[in-house]
């Protein structure tokens, strides 16, 4: 009877079946979401790039007149100089509801950022002037980049935008190990391999080494 117990060793054939499932899963995940991934890829990019791109993705800041906020008309008149020029420049017919209030007091400057059309009106914090009508490119590329354009344009209230995220998470999660094992993998199934090939080497030397052993007490019986 076995005196001790034995650590089954992991069969080579095994881990390469390992690595072709992986590999599959792998080259599935990347057929059906490759158009997802470049866009992502692309809007990503993009983003990374808004600050520097003279203006065409995020329209640059214009200075107001001072920062002091004393001098400053109410945000009540500032709004609706803003509303105004808003249906005198941009369109007649869009609502004028806000997205949000970004208050630059460095610059002088006040943007109000409308929700539909992805436009912003930047005015001067002291005379309520118009500084410069923006196109919000950038807000624009943001949410498709994040899924968020769907519910923007069809109002489900974020609900596309919380699937889509979990499945580029998961998918690039799926990818991450996948992707870890397929370079992994080889190593592990060559390494095992080897094991398995010495191990037949030196099971066949033992066994060459006892047949030379027991032909040796005949010789010296002759």
């Amino acid at each position: 009877m076995p005196t001790g117990i034995h650590k089954k060793r992991k069969h080579p054939y095994s881990t390469g079946k390992l690595i072709n499932v992986f590999r599959k899963i792998h080259r599935i995940t990347a057929v059906y979401l490759f158009v997802i991934f470049f866009i992502v890829s692309v809007t990503g990019l993009l983003l990374g790039w808004k600050k520097h791109s003279g203006g065409i993705i995020l329209a640059e800041s214009y200075k107001g007149t001072s920062s002091d906020f004393k001098k400053w008309l109410p945000i009540d008149s500032l709004y609706l100089n803003a509303s105004k020029i808003f249906h005198d420049s941009i369109s007649s017919t869009l609502p004028s509801e806000l997205e949000r209030i970004d208050i630059r007091k460095e610059d002088g400057m006040i943007k109000f950022v409308f929700n539909e059309g992805f436009w912003g009106i930047q005015l001067d914090g002291v005379t309520g002037k118009l500084l410069h009508i923006e196109r919000r490119r950038a807000d624009f590329i943001e949410k498709i980049h994040d899924g968020s354009i769907i519910d923007y344009y069809s109002g489900t209230n974020g609900v596309f935008k919380l699937v889509y995220t979990s499945v580029i998470g998961l998918a690039l999660l799926v990818f991450t190990i996948t992707g870890f094992w397929l370079y992994f993998g080889p190593k592990r199934l060559r390494k095992l391999k080897q094991e398995r090939l010495q191990k037949i080497l030196l099971r066949k030397q033992k066994i060459r080494e006892r047949r030379i052993s027991s032909e040796e007490p005949k010789e010296h019986g002759l």
